[in-house]
């Protein structure tokens, strides 16, 4: 059983360092540049040190007030920070999802205020007939202005 605890506090170990590593290269950070950052925050760190614990031979172990400034500095939980890297990215995942899932809703919510506006204008028309051509050609000029000014060819087909 020994060897059983050495061999997952070893691969707790190997999780958190590959875990840095992939946050740091996710950000587009160098190593010199992710030493900074944990400076300014207070974790004071090496340039050497990090590539010690990233791709060191033996890794250099990380202590828990590094772990701390590795969760700050990424934004992440200490948790997020020491568990298996696969299910960081799924994390990942699931973060971009929610924000898809939020913009999507606010798309939606857009879409019923416009068609509520369109339908308003429309039975505006349909109650002074001698606007309606007028009302049809004005909607016709917006659309056209708001798109070129989004760059859509047609704001009916974007998705």
């Amino acid at each position: 059983m020994a060897d059983e605890d050495r061999r997952q506090r070893l691969e707790g170990e190997e999780n958190v360092a590959r875990r840095i590593k992939m946050e740091r290269e996710a950000r587009g950070w160098s190593t010199a540049t992710l030493a900074d950052r944990l400076t300014e925050a207070g974790y004071p760190l090496n340039q050497s040190a990090v590539w010690r614990i990233e791709s060191g031979e033996p890794r250099r172990r990380v202590n828990l007030d590094e772990a701390i400034g590795f969760a700050k500095v990424f934004d992440i939980s200490l948790d997020n920070l020491v568990g298996p890297p696969e299910i960081a990215a799924n994390a990942h995942v699931k973060r971009l999802l929610a924000e898809f899932a939020e913009s999507w809703q606010k798309s939606v919510t857009a879409r019923k205020e416009m068609n509520r506006a369109r339908d308003a204008l429309d039975a505006y028309g349909a109650a002074h007939p001698n606007l309606a051509e007028l009302i049809s050609a004005m909607i016709t000029q917006v659309v056209a202005d708001e798109a070129g000014a989004q760059g859509l060819a047609d704001p009916g087909t974007a998705t």
